[in-house]
């Protein structure tokens, strides 16, 4: 225990700039102090004394937890080693989550459930995953390594390596085996953006057309026809860009 809180000190004076010496990182780091009891009160929830005293002990110290550093860990998640809650405040991460080594998660992030079933509810998180603030990962469905989730994304779908996810739903916009920095968040791409210009542009073109084709008419009402009209090539509306933020090409 004491190796994995050493490892998790380590990991937030490599990522956080802010952070000026060990000193600070225990004293004002909400998501240390979090993380710290958590592995505390994981143990005592997996512990094979009697179930139900124990198993209340763990979740009482879990909302002691939540009330101290405003991060909400069920004592049944598992976390890895070198694991980073940047901030914290918000944070909630349910009974049957997983979250791999190194992985990054800003304020307000939720590793929800869905449904009332019993069993597997939560995300796994596959190692080096990065989640933006405000975004939230919901049922139990896989988000693989080296991912990023941009803030304020919903992803409710299984997430595969290497990817950049963003939108409401989440869908994946980028997808390769480059390394990336964990804190470049303004490098994500605003797939709402793109598909708002291409938009823009495929209406512009179509008005275009319409004021050719007025043109057009008037000039056979005056009985002098042009020897050849050519208008604007049309655009598809079947657009690359267009398909992928509607997810419509996940579904073939």
């Amino acid at each position: 225990m004491l190796k994995d809180i050493k490892t998790d000190l380590a990991i937030v004076k490599e990522r956080d700039p802010a952070a000026r010496g060990l000193l600070e990182i225990l004293l004002c780091y909400p998501g240390v102090h979090a993380l710290a009891i958590h592995r505390l009160s994981n143990r005592i929830w997996c512990s094979r004394l009697p179930l139900i005293p124990m198993k209340l002990i763990a979740r009482i110290l879990s909302q002691l937890t939540r009330n101290l550093t405003g991060v909400e860990i069920h004592p049944g998640a598992k976390i890895g080693n070198g694991v980073f809650i940047d901030h914290g405040m918000g944070v909630v991460i349910g009974e049957t989550a997983e979250i791999g080594n190194r992985c990054l998660l800003y304020q307000g992030v939720t590793l929800g459930g869905t449904g009332k079933e019993h069993g597997k509810r939560h995300p796994t998180l596959e190692e080096n995953v990065v989640i933006g603030a405000g975004a939230k990962v919901l049922g139990a469905i896989r988000v693989g390594a080296n991912t990023r989730i941009g803030a304020g994304s919903v992803v409710v779908r299984d997430v595969e390596a290497d990817s950049t996810v963003v939108g409401i739903p989440g869908r994946v916009v980028h997808q390769s085996g480059v390394k990336i920095n964990p804190l470049a968040h303004s490098a994500l791409p605003d797939a709402e953006a793109n598909v708002i210009r291409n938009l823009m542009e495929r209406i512009d073109e179509l008005e275009n057309q319409i004021t050719a084709l007025q043109n057009y008419l008037q000039v056979i009402d005056s009985e002098n026809i042009p020897h050849e009209v050519m208008p604007n090539k049309a655009q598809s509306l079947k657009d690359r860009e267009i398909l992928e933020f509607l997810g419509e090409n996940n579904e073939k």
